[in-house]
């Protein structure tokens, strides 16, 4: 492996953060280690008894990637005080939300509907085998294709990447994405509700996807996508007493008790589920929205 950077990370989980289905296309690198890319740049990173390495030159882009500025004690003083989100705390420590790209983000979390992560990986690195631009250095994957690449596709051929249904979706964003009938930069002004009415106006794009596009993408922290998981953790373990609770209920609870770092919290919890499964089993009280518990941060 080529020499690497000591890069200061405290409080980071670099295994945690890029196996917690936000991001798509990092791979093994052996020894611990990971390739990919930060936009088109190619990066190498390997943590190892709690240090962090990565490709000389690359370490303000790294840093910002994984957003290594995020106060943790701040954000893990901020969620409820109740068993599922200490669980998920303690299980998830060091767990970052990444700064993705924003065409990058948005096209990956429209092909996702439906899909579990392994697929939507699958999905992501064929569209940028197929459409990418490749790098030219040490194997790592291609770049996402650009907009205008995706526009300049037919159907089929993103069917043939596994898409299945979101192929049609993803054409029609990228063309008006392309043609600028859609100015996804422009989103970065709005307000949290301006902003996701924005994002549903693409195609295939409801308030899961736009939430996952203003949390990963926009950095909009408070942004709490709810799937197919978190509708399950919320109703099993917030809810097991009640029935027929909508999902634009769940939406309005999630909004009260996870604050404004709701991202965070439901990325834990999205993460401690989908690894922890059992863990749904249990039942326990709802949270004291009020209730905070500084010793959440180690």
């Amino acid at each position: 492996m080529p020499r690497l950077s000591l890069l200061p990370a405290p409080h980071f989980d670099l295994r945690l953060t890029l196996e917690s289905g936000q991001v798509f296309h990092w791979l093994p690198d052996g020894d611990g280690g990971y390739r990919g890319l930060i936009g088109e740049r190619p990066v190498r990173l390997r943590q190892a008894d709690g240090q962090l390495w990565v490709t000389p030159g690359a370490e303000a882009a790294v840093a910002r990637y994984f957003a290594l500025d995020h106060d943790l004690e701040a954000i893990y003083a901020s969620f409820p005080s109740d068993r599922p989100m200490a669980e998920a705390l303690d299980f998830c420590w060091g767990l970052r939300i990444i700064r993705q790209p924003l065409w990058e983000c948005v096209a990956t979390f429209l092909t996702s509907s439906m899909k579990q992560v392994a697929h939507i990986r699958q999905m992501s690195l064929a569209l940028r085998e197929r459409f990418g631009r490749p790098v030219a250095c040490w194997e790592a994957p291609a770049v996402y294709p650009e907009p205008e690449r995706l526009a300049r596709a037919t159907e089929a051929q993103l069917r043939a990447c596994g898409l299945g249904f979101r192929a049609g979706n993803l054409l029609e964003t990228a063309r008006l994405v392309a043609e600028g009938t859609v100015d996804l930069e422009a989103i970065q002004a709005m307000d949290d509700e301006a902003a996701l009415a924005e994002l549903c106006r693409l195609p295939g794009v409801g308030p899961k996807i736009a939430n996952c596009a203003l949390l990963f993408g926009y950095e909009r922290l408070r942004a709490f996508p709810i799937d197919v998981w978190i509708e399950r953790v919320l109703r099993q373990l917030y809810f097991a007493k009640k029935r027929n609770v909508t999902v634009p209920q769940l939406r309005e609870f999630a909004a009260r008790a996870f604050g404004p770092y709701g991202g965070y919290a439901q990325q834990y919890l999205f993460h401690h589920a989908r690894s922890r499964p059992a863990a749904l089993g249990k039942r326990v009280a709802q949270p004291d929205h009020k209730a905070k518990r500084a010793d959440h941060y180690k």
